[in-house]
């Protein structure tokens, strides 16, 4: 597939941040990274701002703080993101599960929810380690119940693409449509 740059498509875009959300492994940052810089915007790795904002990993930030305290933290950055300049947002897994954050995406921003299923998940998180999410006895069995908590509340987001096992290209186009016919419909109220 070719690679097309879509910013001359999207420049109502530019005006309102983008912000991918899924559970980990759903691809947000590959695809908001290739998403980004088609429309000619920044992006923005919610986690990695997160680790530049603590000086550590989110491994270490879980091991010595917990969960909570990364929640914490997580949602004064996104808000921080949020209040900048428009970007192409990919969050955590689990930043969607927090209200505030939830209300002030639906307040700031466009939410876009890569839904990936459970097949698709686990063949791509069997290869990766660092999920502290996922260092459990089962794995799987944690998959499982992170996707029958969080995709009920992700089903809130403004747009909903099926990130197959697709191509990255093909993802990002379908996300691309989504969104020019979303803020089409938007326009013509």
């Amino acid at each position: 597939m070719k690679i097309e740059k879509f910013s001359h498509k999207f420049d109502y875009v530019k005006k309102k941040t983008i912000v991918l959300v899924g559970i980990m492994g759903a691809g947000k940052t590959t695809v908001g990274k290739i998403l980004a810089d088609r429309i000619g915007i920044q992006f923005v790795d919610a986690d990695q701002e997160i680790e530049r904002a603590a000086g550590c990993t989110i491994t270490d930030i879980f091991e010595k703080y917990g969960e909570a305290e990364f929640r914490k933290g997580e949602e004064r950055v996104i808000s921080r993101i949020l209040s900048g300049q428009p970007c192409v947002l990919a969050t955590g897994g689990g930043a969607f599960m927090s209200q505030a954050t939830r209300l002030l995406i639906k307040k700031t921003a466009t939410s876009v929810w890569l839904r990936v299923s459970f097949e698709v998940l686990a063949k791509r998180l069997e290869k990766r380690s660092g999920r502290p999410l996922l260092q459990t006895v089962d794995p799987q069995q944690t998959l499982r119940a992170l996707i029958n908590k969080r995709y009920p509340i992700y089903n809130d987001a403004d747009l909903i693409v099926d990130a197959k096992d697709d191509a990255v290209d093909i993802t990002v186009s379908k996300v691309a449509e989504c969104l020019g016919d979303y803020y089409n419909a938007k326009q013509s109220v």
